[in-house]
């Protein structure tokens, strides 16, 4: 049949008969049309977006554990950037043009949230995370799920159009057809279709958000301007409770992005957290003289965030675990329905591939299978992801990757079809692969920290191939409506894809770095109030001898405070500094026992600290990886020579330490779904977890999810710090009082619900949220980087700084500066509020073109 023979719904029907959605179906474009579409700028434009935007995910999943989508962002981008260059001279770009932009722009945000998912466990596992394997592991699962999407588009995206939604393909589309270039219109006009000349493009709104998200993060963090996360800690009758906040931009814009139902039950989990846990643990704990396992310290020294860091984790990992895996489950019918419909679809789909119009070629199914067996002939050949233990590992590893991988694609695909890609339980189905791999492991004798990696690097392929499967189907969707030629969007988003798997590495390790902090033995925390020792007290106690010393040189003597016999009543248990007044000048902590001591020959080679810190120390240390309790915390030491430790080194990323020896202070990224991945590996292989808490976690999602609330939001709540969560409620709130305008609003169109929502979801507010996050969260990527370079000078310039703000600036180092540093915040909550409301930055209704 030739190709002038057959028309797009020829060929749709020719696999799917009996779909009257398809009988009237007609792209914006049609086929005969021919429009420019993969030219090099927007080739350019969308894989530089693609990174940027990738970047901007890797931050919020490290952060809070998900992103949000990029492909509306980018394309009102796109949309923007050429119309000012056509004001230059240049063309306008055509709508299929802004669509190649948007789908190489789309493709960073799924590899991030499968890098940031997967990856740092390597870390909090205790072992070194390498850039070559982050980038293998990205590249590779980003192209194997771009590929193997491919065979199924037209099972997917043409048969079951109307019956598959895309909510987030469709919206995007829409956004592509309001923004079309004059040329594009023509092209639409000329084939009959009807265009709504009322459509409006909200371009400045995303670009003013990105701008005021920038500026705000620079002048919070980069600058010290007001504190970044206030917060209160409650005393007697409700000690240990407390309430915080991360006031910033990108956490305001998810919040009000994911909607309020879900930030508030993200929230709730916070709240239960830290409102109702850590206070009940140091209420029936404070009369405890030794820890209580697995905490190192009694629960009558600590302070809220070491309860979390002790106990609340786990009992949060096992709520995420919980929740995770009941949500796949009751995903089973559904993704069972998926996987035969999308091999059924399959097996049938290849009768419209031959002679087919442009708005139905894909890329040659050679090319896609031969891609497919490179990439498996890779996966088996690199060293860096685990997989050449021996030979039987590396061929299991790859039939596992390729029955989880083509597995989770065809689910994923049809899931994000169906419930969108902001639903799609891609950590669901990672956890189910890390536990039959872990299970098959086990069942093999395979176990011990040597196949931590490999059953990481399984997991992460698949994950990121599960996700970028799901992505591509949303853009091959939004093309399929605009009318763009499927073969190239395949190749924009491959490209997409390896450039940004390329830079996620390398940013992960930054941030990583950047925030790692060298904890010697001893740390010194500055005492937070003023207490003095009675003088006849003072000489009774011991001099403190010990050669790490507290910031300020002095005589010290030790004052040892017990919950059951306190030397000094009002003082919290622990040990203190004393100095000659009788003062109580630090509090002092060990971090790991004086008696720790390792064979060198175990150590790795000699290598100097990364940050900050190496410009006080420039000695070299050999790396040990201690993966049990016993004796001291697990983690990784740098050793002298000979073999004691001298630092224990805390990830910026799931670290527990945030501030430096100098006193300066360092921003964490607590990783949730990473750690979750962590606790499985460990858990299975090694069996060691604390059963009794994590269990404890299992428990609260079972009785969430009798209760009928999502029990994984919830969990995420838990293991999240409540500062994460609340801005995202606030965030949520907004969302709220916004969409109750709209709907009001939008009252005489007679909408359904899914039209209301697919409006509400491409609103000005939106836009801005956008913006925001990736503003936000590009600063603080930026700042990170700054602050995490090893050069005198800037080391310098960040401490003046911070002292001076906290000397001078009422909004940073004032008593009540918690307080005053929420203005700037409600600043930025009611600028995005009157932009959702289009009282400001209204757009202006575009004429005919």
């Amino acid at each position: 049949m030739s190709s002038e023979s057959i028309t797009p719904e020829e060929a749709a029907r020719a696999i799917k008969p009996d779909n009257p959605f398809l009988a009237n179906f007609r792209p914006y474009i049609p086929a005969e049309a021919h429009l420019r579409e993969l030219t090099l700028l927007p080739l350019i434009m969308g894989t530089f977006l693609g990174m940027v935007f990738g970047a901007s995910s890797l931050y919020l999943v490290l952060k809070v554990g998900l992103t949000v989508s990029a492909s509306i962002p980018v394309a009102v981008i796109s949309i923007t950037l050429f119309r000012v260059l056509s004001k230059l001279g240049l063309k306008d770009a055509t709508i299929l043009e802004n669509n190649i932009v948007q789908t190489a722009g789309s493709a960073g945000e799924s590899i991030a949230f499968g890098v940031g998912v997967t990856m740092p466990a390597i870390m909090i596992l205790g072992l070194d995370l390498e850039v070559t394997r982050v980038m293998l592991v990205a590249l590779l699962g980003g192209l194997l799920g771009i590929l193997m999407m491919i065979p199924l588009r037209r099972a997917l995206i043409v048969a079951q159009h109307g019956y598959l939604k895309y909510p987030e393909g469709t919206a995007c589309a829409e956004v592509l057809k309001a923004g079309a270039s004059d040329e594009s219109r023509a092209a639409a006009h000329r084939a009959g279709d009807v265009v709504d000349e009322t459509e409006q493009m909200g371009a400045k709104t995303i670009f003013a958000g990105l701008g005021v998200g920038f500026l705000y993060q620079v002048l919070m963090t980069g600058l010290k301007g007001w504190k970044d996360t206030p917060e209160k800690v409650f005393g007697a009758p409700f000690k240990a409770g407390s309430i915080s906040a991360e006031i910033s931009p990108a956490l305001l814009g998810v919040g009000y992005i994911i909607g309020p139902r879900i930030a508030s039950i993200m929230c709730a989990g916070g709240v239960l957290a830290y409102l109702v846990l850590i206070p009940a643990i140091k209420f029936f704990g404070s009369g405890m003289t030794t820890p209580l396992a697995p905490g190192t310290v009694p629960i009558s020294e600590m302070s809220p965030s070491q309860i979390r860091g002790a106990y609340i984790l786990y009992i949060g990992a096992g709520a995420v675990a919980a929740g995770g895996i009941i949500s796949l489950f009751r995903s089973l019918p559904t993704i069972w329905h998926g996987l035969k419909g999308g091999l059924a679809d399959l097996r049938g789909g290849s009768a419209a591939s031959a002679g087919a119009p442009r708005t139905d070629r894909d890329m040659s199914m050679k090319f896609v299978i031969g891609g497919i067996l490179v990439l498996i002939a890779m996966i088996m050949a690199f060293p860096q992801l685990g997989l050449q233990v021996n030979i039987y590992v590396a061929f299991l590893g790859a039939v596992l990757i390729v029955a989880f991988g083509f597995l989770f694609v065809t689910v994923s695909s049809r899931l994000t079809g169906e419930i969108g890609s902001s639903s799609n339980p891609i950590s669901g189905m990672t956890v189910a692969t890390l536990l039959l791999t872990c299970l098959i492991f086990l069942l093999l004798r395979w176990t011990g920290p040597n196949y931590y990696i490999t059953a990481l690097s399984i997991g992460g392929i698949v994950c990121i191939a599960s996700s970028n499967g799901g992505t591509t189907s949303q853009d091959l969707k939004t093309g399929f409506l605009v009318g763009s030629t499927p073969k190239y969007q395949q190749i924009a988003i491959l490209i997409g894809a390896f450039a940004s798997a390329l830079i996620l590495g390398p940013i992960l390790l930054v941030l990583n770095d950047s925030a790692t902090v060298y904890v010697p033995r001893l740390s010194f925390e500055p005492a937070t109030k003023s207490v003095m020792v009675d003088p006849g007290k003072v000489n009774a106690l011991p001099n403190f001898t010990d050669q790490i010393k507290p910031p300020a040189a002095g005589n010290y003597r030790v004052l040892k405070n017990d919950a059951s016999n306190p030397v000094v009543t009002g003082l919290d248990p622990g040990e203190y500094l004393v100095d000659a007044s009788g003062k109580v000048a630090y509090k002092m902590e060990e971090n790991f026992p004086a008696a720790l001591n390792v064979d060198p020959s175990q150590a790795g080679a000699p290598e100097k600290l990364k940050g900050p810190q190496a410009n006080s120390d420039p000695g070299l240390y050999r790396p040990y990886h201690k993966t049990d309790t016993a004796g001291g915390p697990a983690g990784r030491y740098l050793l002298n020579d000979q073999g004691v430790p001298v630092y224990l080194a805390d990830p910026g990323i799931n670290g527990i330490h945030k501030t430096r020896p100098d006193g300066s202070q360092v921003t964490k990224y607590d990783a949730p779904k990473a750690t979750l991945m962590s606790y499985i590996i460990k858990g299975i292989l090694n069996r060691q977890l604390p059963w009794g808490l994590v269990l404890l976690g299992v428990m609260i999602a079972v009785v969430l999810e009798m209760s009928g609330i999502p029990s994984l939001a919830f969990a995420v709540g838990v293991y999240l710090p409540l500062s994460s969560s609340s801005p995202i409620f606030i965030g949520g709130m907004i969302r709220l009082l916004v969409d109750k305008y709209l709907r009001k609003k939008l009252q005489h169109k007679n909408l359904s619900e899914d039209q209301l929502v697919a409006e509400t979801d491409k609103s000005p507010g939106v836009l801005m949220a956008s913006g925001y996050i990736a503003g936000g969260a590009l600063a603080a990527i930026v700042i990170a980087i700054l602050q995490g370079v090893p050069r005198q000078g800037l080391v310098n310039f960040n401490k003046a700084v911070e002292d001076w703000s906290t000397a001078h600036n009422p909004l940073f180092g004032a008593a009540n500066g918690d307080l005053l540093s929420m203005i700037p915040f409600i600043i930025l909550m009611l600028l995005l509020y009157l932009v959702g409301r289009e009282v400001i930055l209204r757009t202006k209704t575009r004429g005919a073109g």
